[in-house]
């Protein structure tokens, strides 16, 4: 994508900009600023932007990255390539909403943002949710969604004054905001969306795990399409500083088949092809375990008013 620019990245929980060293340099070309570079769960290319460690808060991110117009555009015209993995998904995602759940003020209405083709919003209504709204960029994605929630998709991204304030009892962003330029205004309309008592659900990459610790480099996390890598204490920051109060955050169970947890090894090539073509001829892939594999999930509240955070 010719004329792409980088700009440099601020730390969303000191403010700071540079004040970090660095972990890992660029290693990408223009290339790179593509839709199929940019679609989810595609398999691992270890592509990266130059990634830097905050030196006050220890927040992983990536500096400089592509303006916020650029990533937007890449996003809107990404393909949906993990269909066969929607069922894992949906298992995940509602095992921590029930958690969710215990913490919000009610049941009724919920908000995921980067939907994608409406999975786990048909799950919220399966599990008593009366009420589902959406929000995703990527036009693919939106039209696959089944006619159950496809009307209830905003197709773009969330920003102020996309749902009025105060609609919704839980928010959900599964694997979402690392990939988030801003993460702080991005929460900032979370909050004013919630109503008081209102659960916030978060689900993405773990960068103090022991898998990235020992990967480094080489782990599928490091890629260029994350912004931002947060930790369990990063994470819990994040969130406190745009006026949330944490209820609950630890390693999360996720459940994958063979097939995706291939996708995912950091193998040769050559080897990679091998035991993704094995896995698939010998109908093995289909099978599928639930582990903590390198991923954090936190649940915050907004407080009730008139109450700190």
């Amino acid at each position: 994508m010719p004329g792409v620019e980088l700009h440099a990245t601020r730390c969303p929980i000191c403010g700071t900009a540079g004040n970090a060293s660095e972990l890992y340099p660029a290693n990408f070309d223009a290339g790179a600023f593509s839709p199929a570079v940019f679609s989810a769960r595609r398999l691992p290319d270890r592509l990266r932007y130059r990634m830097v460690k905050c030196d006050s808060c220890g927040l992983v991110r990536s500096d400089p990255v592509a303006d916020a117009d650029t990533l937007s555009g890449l996003y809107a015209a990404a393909a949906l390539d993990y269909t066969d993995e929607i069922p894992c998904l949906r298992r995940t995602y509602g095992r921590y909403l029930e958690r969710a759940g215990k913490y919000s003020a009610a049941k009724s209405s919920l908000l995921e943002i980067g939907c994608g083709s409406g999975f786990f919003l048909e799950e919220a209504l399966a599990r008593g949710y009366a009420q589902v709204r959406g929000v995703e960029p990527g036009a693919a994605a939106v039209r696959q969604a089944s006619p159950a929630v496809r009307d209830s998709i905003h197709e773009g991204i969330m920003r102020p004054g996309l749902f009025p304030d105060n609609s919704f009892d839980v928010v959900c962003l599964f694997q979402v905001l690392d990939h988030i330029p801003g993460p702080g205004q991005l929460l900032d309309c979370c909050l004013r969306a919630l109503k008081p008592g209102g659960a916030l659900l978060l689900l993405n990459h773990n960068a103090d795990a022991v898998s990235a610790r020992l990967l480094g480099a080489r782990s599928p996390i490091v890629d260029i399409e994350h912004t931002f890598l947060y930790g369990d204490t990063t994470l819990k920051r994040l969130v406190q500083s745009r006026g949330f109060r944490t209820a609950e955050a630890g390693a999360a169970f996720n459940t994958y088949s063979l097939n995706y947890l291939g996708r995912l090894l950091p193998l040769p090539a050559a080897l990679k092809r091998a035991l993704l073509g094995f896995l698939a001829n010998s109908g093995l892939g289909k099978f599928r375990l639930t582990m903590p594999l390198g991923n954090i999930y936190l649940i915050a509240v907004k407080p009730a008013e008139g109450t700190a955070p």
